[in-house]
């Protein structure tokens, strides 16, 4: 049987309802980012912000084109995490999606250039 939600390509039902906790909780720079792209701002895609892919949640993800927006503060330089991040990215390439990573300070820093690289990222949506 077909899911009715590929989009989250098997999630749990326990992973799903971590993310609502997560998206009260969001980072500063998640709600700036969101602003931009919610609402199919960004070129007519529709993103779901902390969504659940597998039994992970990433910060954003556009179904239509199979993108995911990964916003990095610093723990993110240690080891540990530099080491899941990459096994983590190995498994969602393996459903044929894209992951941009931005840092915190390039949401704050250089908005206009974040979004200039999702938007380059993104085919127009099929009529």
């Amino acid at each position: 049987m077909k899911s009715k939600r590929p989009y989250f390509f098997g999630a749990s039902l326990k992973t799903i309802d971590r993310t609502k906790k997560l998206r009260r909780d969001g980072t500063n720079a998640e709600l700036l980012l969101w602003k931009v792209i919610r609402n199919r701002q960004l070129r007519g895609f529709k993103f779901r912000r902390q969504h659940t892919i597998y039994h992970f949640i990433v910060d954003f993800y556009c179904h239509e084109g199979k993108l995911i927006i990964e916003l990095d503060g610093d723990i993110h330089e240690v080891s540990e995490v530099k080491e899941y991040d990459a096994k983590r990215e190995a498994i969602l390439n393996e459903l044929e999606l894209k992951i941009l990573r931005f840092t915190n300070e390039d949401v704050f820093s250089n908005l206009d250039k974040v979004i200039k690289t999702i938007e380059e990222c993104l085919r127009p949506p099929s009529p």
